[in-house]
């Protein structure tokens, strides 16, 4: 497997890189921070744990900046000879108060997590369908599954995300891509260091395993952790003047 992920130097992206290096995948690391990305690929090196394999790669990357989108995958190709899967693990997130009061942040946040990761998709896309298929897999969030009220734009960025998920999956499935759409619920990361964990949150390393193994089986929607499937089919079926009621 040859592997470029956007976002693997902090939180699920990192976990998941790991998961992959410790099972030979070989890598292509992008991100805005070079000095943050030459330690994760100097730990990526030592976790493929075979000293003849080639090195893990990075190179810049800013999920805010699209111009720069094809000079990075474009760098990714030629360390890699070609790759067949692109992860997309990077966001931003933002507190529903927080995105309410300040127009500039919530721009900032719907370009993030939805204009400008379309377009790294797309770019992605591209390429993958060109060399006749391969695999994209990119982090939603259940916040994307309804409407609610603590998560209403960031939820917002998130369900346009997930509805271009699908359509992907179904215009490019007859064309080999595989379109994996995930959808956390609370994990602990340092982008939500500051919020106090609900029930059923989860731990990065544990979310990077089920993103590998649902990869494997080329499943199109994860939730994870896996109590969230059950939780979210419950949600997805209450009524909308439930839904005003609560405050989840």
């Amino acid at each position: 497997m040859k592997v470029v992920i956007l976002g693997a130097t902090s939180g699920i992206g990192r976990a998941v890189a790991r998961c992959l290096a410790e099972q030979g995948a070989e890598l292509f690391l992008l991100g805005r921070d070079l000095q943050e990305l030459g330690r994760s690929a100097q730990d990526l090196d030592v976790r493929r744990g075979t000293p003849d394999s080639p090195k893990v790669g990075f190179g810049a990357c800013d999920l805010e900046q699209p111009e720069t989108f094809e000079l990075a995958l474009d760098a990714a190709t030629q360390a890699l000879g070609d790759f067949d899967t692109a992860i997309l693990t990077a966001g931003a997130f933002a507190t529903q108060d927080e995105l309410a009061g300040d127009s500039g942040l919530a721009r900032r946040l719907m370009d993030i997590n939805f204009t400008n990761s379309v377009l790294f998709c797309e770019s992605a896309r591209k390429r993958l369908v060109a060399r006749g298929g391969g695999r994209l897999v990119v982090l939603s969030s259940v916040a994307g599954v309804r409407g609610r009220k603590p998560v209403a734009i960031y939820g917002a960025s998130k369900a346009g995300l997930s509805a271009y998920l699908e359509a992907l999956d179904h215009t490019y499935h007859g064309a080999g891509l595989r379109v994996l759409d995930v959808r956390p619920g609370f994990v602990r990361t340092r982008m939500t260091a500051n919020l106090t964990p609900p029930p059923f949150s989860g731990e990065p390393d544990g979310v990077a395993r089920d993103i590998v193994r649902a990869m494997q089986r080329e499943a199109p929607v994860l939730y994870t952790p896996r109590v969230w499937a059950g939780i979210m089919s419950v949600i997805r079926r209450m009524p909308r003047a439930a839904m005003r009621r609560v405050d989840f």
